[in-house]
């Protein structure tokens, strides 16, 4: 990877994840040091979406009808809604003064058709962004890489090559984060010998559903948009045949690269797995939902032989995901990224903050054996700011490798 040098970069990330619960912001300092790239975090903070939108959202979402209509109405509210939120990371993250925000938006499609994606869809247009910040707005990150083949998912593949490397002396280590969907990134050690990836190469697709199945089973049963703590599933009994069923999915089976959403994991998918079983109880229901997201995750730790996983992301906050993740996985440590620099509840932001930094200093951002695209490709689209854009000068060095500074905190 050929990074630019020259003085750090200062820049917010926007991101609002598969579970549409709001916008995370994250800023950071970026700056390359020989074959590293020096990510310094100034902190991190969650908006909530204000409740019409969100609800405006999830109706649109497969398999739901969505106009055309309704979708200008959500790309610019979603716009809106990201560009306060910048505006709010710049003030009291960086003290007023940012180079350049990063947005991945809000999806709310990912079109895969017989384990190929078409194509994708994030709300969110740059330009309220840039209008209402007046900085120069980097988004739009994953068409590029689903026209040159791949999956445009997932791009969190990007950051945990470069932050993971130094932590394979003991064996395989994979980044997972849990969202609405799981996405798991394996980073092989140097001497890997692993017959279902004999290249050594690093590996990212998305598992399955994260708290997608989890999130819907919840509101169903408490009206809260998840299962808080995971009190329901921690006093629930896994059901054997619904997991069994749920199990058939033939996603588990497809080989990498591969990614999936919401329009497949969604509640007539419940439903469907559901129909022509025994009743099953909120509770019963719950434990088994989040035995699933832990099954189909530990399958691909024990697939690739991970020795430590190291999580993030809203079901990094749930007791009992965490507790079916580690007994799933004996002789895995099992951990969060906060143990190694980067917050958990911001390690998207941070993500997109990356992406935004090599997309600005003109250097492909994706990577192809993770998303299947057919070579490196610089991702995603810039919104000028107020003033004239200037991007930085070329330099050769290649980054291996990416450190993260002492971490400020959450606010």
């Amino acid at each position: 990877m050929t990074v630019f040098s020259g003085t750090g970069v200062r820049m917010i990330g926007l991101i609002s994840g598969t579970s549409i619960d709001g916008i995370d912001v994250a800023a950071a300092e970026l700056r390359a040091d020989g074959d590293t790239v020096v990510l310094s975090p100034l902190g991190q903070f969650e908006v909530p979406y204000p409740e019409a939108l969100r609800e405006a959202l999830l109706g649109a979402l497969p398999p739901n009808p969505c106009s055309a209509e309704q979708l200008t109405k959500l790309d610019t509210l979603v716009g809106q809604a990201f560009g306060e939120a910048a505006a709010r990371g710049i003030e009291e993250l960086t003290g007023g003064e940012a180079d350049v925000v990063a947005s991945l938006g809000q999806t709310v499609f990912h079109w895969v058709e017989d384990g190929t994606a078409r194509g994708t869809l994030q709300l969110g247009n740059a330009a309220w962004i840039a209008e209402r910040t007046g900085l120069p707005v980097v988004a739009d990150l994953r068409v590029r890489d689903v026209a040159a083949g791949g999956h445009g998912a997932p791009l969190a593949s990007t950051l945990d090559a470069l932050w993971l490397r130094e932590m394979t002396a003991s064996g395989p280590v994979a980044a997972l984060n849990i969202g609405g969907i799981a996405n798991i990134t394996v980073v092989p050690a140097d001497n890997a010998d692993n017959a279902d990836n004999a290249d050594g190469d690093v590996l990212a697709y998305d598992t399955g559903p994260g708290n997608a199945l989890m999130d819907i089973a919840a509101h169903r049963a408490t009206g809260r948009r998840a299962d808080v703590d995971g009190a329901l599933a921690l006093r629930g009994n896994v059901r054997p045949d619904l997991l069994a069923k749920l199990l058939l999915d033939p996603y588990y089976a497809a080989a990498p690269p591969k990614s999936t959403g919401k329009e497949l994991f969604h509640g007539e998918y419940l439903d469907t797995a559901l129909d022509g079983l025994p009743p099953v109880g909120a509770e019963d229901l719950l434990a088994t939902l989040t035995e699933l997201t832990a099954v189909t995750i530990a399958a691909e730790c024990r697939r690739h032989g991970i020795a430590t996983l190291i999580v993030s992301g809203g079901g990094a906050d749930n007791p009992a995901l965490m507790a079916a993740l580690a007994r799933n996985l004996p002789g895995t440590a099992v951990k969060t990224s906060d143990d190694h620099g980067l917050p958990r509840a911001g390690k998207e932001a941070y993500l997109t903050i990356l992406l935004g930094w090599l997309t600005w200093s003109g250097v492909p951002g994706n990577l192809p054996s993770a998303t299947g695209a057919r070579g490196d490709r610089l991702l995603g689209s810039i919104t000028p700011g107020a003033g004239p854009l200037r991007l930085p000068a070329p330099h050769t060095s290649t980054v291996t490798r990416l450190r993260v500074a002492a971490t400020t905190g959450e606010r």
